[in-house]
């Protein structure tokens, strides 16, 4: 190891938000490190913030301009924040991408989706398998989390050793997917281990965490007592979870059907690839049609209440012939992801109102989490013993407490966000520069930047309404007609009691008459004229602004 060359780490996303992974470790002279990527995720919208957005992405532009010096990228596991921008980022990248099995199996699809070659996903077994990556010797070391074949990283590099947790939970016993193995994970650090880079998603829950495992009893006894049909959300990823709900459904001699593309195509892929072994026998929807509905159960998609999803069609009515009334049973095993309580909650009073009774996570009796909490994330410290601990995979907050913990406790640690370059080479991160960290948003099939103004105008319009005014001018440059006005999402007669559109006709008209020659033949001095003489009427008579957009049309 000469003397000039540096190991360094970037989160572009994951580091002061949950969602949307990204991170990217270095190693070799400043300026031309050899790269490799962990995770490439996204992050949902909202219709507050990013109203008619598919999917929010972090922004890989500094990537982009290195990709000469990328030579792999690494998924630690197949949920969306950490795989689901794969396939729409890869044509930039073109790295060869490595995962396990059932990861592969989603990466490979994700390529697919997007139109690449799925054979670039290459599947590489648990440590000690490693794989070689330019300066990197990286292997997947497996541990518990709410998905199967969830890894973390052996990053070995000529500075010392990177153990990445990606999302971890020390589960001895998860149903489904490997247990934590501690005595693995001592022989790892025996070695020693210079930079932990570790989950801070609970660090502030105080108590240990509990395994998938010991939800099973409490679930069978509820589904054992419910009177008519019993229907059960989760996230579909969570195969684990799905597998406990279906066996409860079964020892209640219930028919079990799955609902939901997430969550059928979930159990296909997990099946497929050997993870998931001795899963209950379902039914179609079709069949379930015929099954008394006290005989029956159903396990549906839509846990954080998305619009699209099984659970918000069925509180809305019928969803593939299926229809919930006064007596059935719905239980949300899963937690509510801040951000979406509205979306659950109006769920939730659509389904009291059909007469039906729901059961939440609030009591702790059917869903835990798939986070190591803050005893958990001390004894994985202790186990390490890394020379430094950087926490990723929480809010700024998180991993601000996160760093207190390991600092109080003598290991090295500094909060790094999005955009930040960490020099990790001697015995503490060193802050060594800065990314401009950001945005990109799915809008339909088109990825646009966060701050390109198209969610902007979006939000305004939404706010504000909007009035198109168009006029048109002869080939002297003299008003031709009247001009006329369209409103979209305000009132349609203000305190006045005249039509709004009629008034902006009107005075639009009056402006045009009495403007010089100057402004007419001006279309920006002309547009910004009737623009203001638009707005005048609507504060007047509806108290708004809107978003205002003015046709010019000339003849000749």
């Amino acid at each position: 190891m000469s003397g000039n060359e540096r190991l360094i780490y970037l989160p572009l996303g994951g580091a002061g938000e949950v969602g949307m992974n990204a991170y990217v470790y270095g190693w070799g002279k400043p300026g031309k490190e050899r790269l490799i990527l962990v995770d490439l995720g996204v992050t949902f919208p909202d219709m507050d913030t990013t109203p008619g957005v598919d999917l929010i992405m972090a922004d890989i532009a500094w990537l982009v301009e290195n990709v000469d010096r990328l030579d792999a990228i690494f998924i630690t596991h197949g949920h969306e924040d950490h795989i689901g921008a794969l396939g729409l980022f890869w044509p930039e990248l073109k790295a060869p991408v490595h995962a396990r099995r059932f990861t592969g199996h989603l990466a490979a699809r994700k390529l697919e989706e997007r139109g690449s070659d799925p054979a670039q996903v290459s599947v590489v077994g648990a440590w000690p398998e490693t794989v070689e990556a330019g300066p990197f010797r990286v292997g997947f070391v497996p541990v518990s989390h709410s998905i199967p074949e969830s890894s973390a990283l052996v990053i070995d590099t000529p500075a010392g050793r990177i153990v990445h947790t990606g999302d971890l939970k020390l589960d001895g016993a998860p149903v489904v997917g490997e247990p934590f193995d501690p005595e693995l994970w001592h022989e790892i650090a025996g070695s020693g281990v210079k930079v932990l880079t570790c989950d801070s998603t609970n660090i502030f829950v105080e108590r240990p965490g509990r395994s998938e495992s010991t939800l099973g009893p409490n679930i069978r006894e509820l589904v054992a007592g419910a009177r008519g049909m019993f229907v059960a959300t989760t996230f579909a990823s969570n195969v684990a979870r799905v597998k406990t709900l279906a066996e409860a459904g079964r020892d209640a001699g219930r028919s079990v059907c799955l609902m939901g593309r997430a969550m059928l195509r979930m159990v296909q892929a997990a099946t497929e690839t050997g993870v998931l072994t001795d899963f209950p026998p379902v039914i179609t929807h079709e069949e379930a049609e015929d099954v008394p509905r006290q005989n029956l159960m159903l396990i549906v998609t839509g846990s954080q209440g998305e619009r699209r999803a099984a659970t918000a069609q069925l509180s809305r009515g019928k969803y593939l012939g299926m229809e919930l009334a006064e007596g059935d049973s719905f239980l949300f095993s899963s937690k509510t992801i801040p951000g979406n309580e509205r979306s659950v909650l109006r769920i939730v009073n659509a389904f009291s109102e059909l007469g039906v009774d729901v059961v939440d996570d609030r009591s702790d009796l059917y869903h835990v989490s798939g986070h190591a909490n803050r005893p958990d994330l001390e004894a994985l410290h202790e186990l390490m013993k890394p020379q430094m601990m950087i926490p990723m995979h929480g809010e700024h907050r998180m991993l601000r407490r996160h760093a207190e913990v390991a600092e109080a406790k003598g290991i090295a640690s500094c909060v790094a966000v999005n955009g930040t370059m960490l020099d990790l080479t001697g015995d503490r991160p060193e802050v060594a520069g800065h990314v401009e960290p950001g945005r990109v948003y799915l809008d339909g099939t088109m990825k646009i930047g966060a701050l390109d103004g198209v969610i902007r105008d979006r939000i305004r319009m939404a706010l504000n309404g909007h009035v198109m005014l168009s006029v048109i001018l002869d080939e002297e440059d003299e008003p031709l007609g009247d001009p006329w006005a369209e409103i979209m999402g305000l009132a349609e007669t203000g305190s006045s009691g005249t039509p709004i559109a009629e008034l902006i006709e009107a005075e639009a008209g009056q402006f045009m008459a009495r403007a010089a020659g100057k402004i007419l033949v001006d279309d920006e001095k002309l547009e910004s004229g009737l623009r203001r003489v638009v707005r005048q009427v609507t504060v007047e008579e509806i108290g708004k602004k809107p978003e205002v957009t003015v046709v010019i049309s000339r003849l000749g």
